[in-house]
């Protein structure tokens, strides 16, 4: 594998991480339940019916962000947040191709014992 791909690699495993590490919270789960809508939420919107602060939810919006699931667009003096479904589609491509090979290595190795 050459330098160039190598570093690709790793730079995609990294994003991949930051992927699973974000949905990794209750609260960023809920917060992408309600922005899968497929509507625009500024944070106001997403701390109504909260118990969490305006702050916390923000902390959690740029984790997801970051990794990104969410994308914000000013609109006047808010930031509206939108769901990303593309690192997530990524995420269980990535997922499918794992099961796939384990299926196969799996598969074979049974057929080795069984032999």
């Amino acid at each position: 594998m050459s330098h160039k791909s190598h570093s690709g690699t790793a730079v995609k495993r990294r994003s991949d991480a930051h992927v699973f590490s974000a949905l990794g919270d209750d609260t960023r789960l809920a917060l992408l339940a309600t922005l899968c809508n497929g509507k625009r939420h500024s944070i106001s919107q997403l701390t109504a019916g909260s118990k969490l602060t305006r702050q916390a939810i923000t902390k959690h919006l740029h984790v997801l962000e970051r990794a990104g699931i969410v994308h914000a667009e000013r609109a006047g003096r808010e930031s509206l947040f939108a769901f990303d479904p593309q690192p997530i589609k990524e995420m269980t491509d990535y997922l499918d191709r794992v099961s796939r090979q384990w299926d196969r290595s799996l598969a074979s190795l049974k057929s080795f014992v069984e032999d």
